[in-house]
């Protein structure tokens, strides 16, 4: 039986995901609006798991181990506004690398999935 590869071996493996998500942070970290997310964050860790995460939504060898997507973003105060954002910022990365539009439809997805874990309860954003 014959297997395609994965969407991790098709991009390039764990090189090619690193460097995406280093034009991702440079993108995010560039725009005003997300910015603030980011103060005080260890970002060589934040991107580890950046790597890892894409890493394991891509189908790569190792599965993602770090802290639960909700767990990790709670109290951050995330708004939906701001989660598709950085979601556009990801899409736009992946594209400019040649990404095909099969990865980018299924990476849409999981960003459909987990959204609801990070997004905050709008109560939690109101003044």
């Amino acid at each position: 039986m014959i297997t395609s590869p994965s969407y991790y071996d098709q991009i390039g493996g764990a090189p090619v995901v690193r460097e995406v998500v280093e034009r991702f942070y440079d993108r995010v970290l560039g725009d005003d609006d997300l910015k603030p997310y980011f103060t005080g964050i260890d970002m060589p860790r934040l991107k580890r798991h950046m790597v890892m995460l894409l890493c394991s939504v891509l189908g790569g060898p190792e599965p993602y181990e770090g802290r639960d997507l909700g767990e990790a973003h709670a109290g951050m105060g995330i708004t939906s506004e701001h989660y598709d954002k950085v979601g556009e910022h990801l899409v736009a990365v992946l594209q400019g690398g040649g990404v095909g539009e099969d990865i980018l439809r299924d990476v849409g997805l999981v960003l459909g999935k987990v959204k609801s874990s990070i997004v905050a309860d709008p109560a939690e954003t109101a003044d």
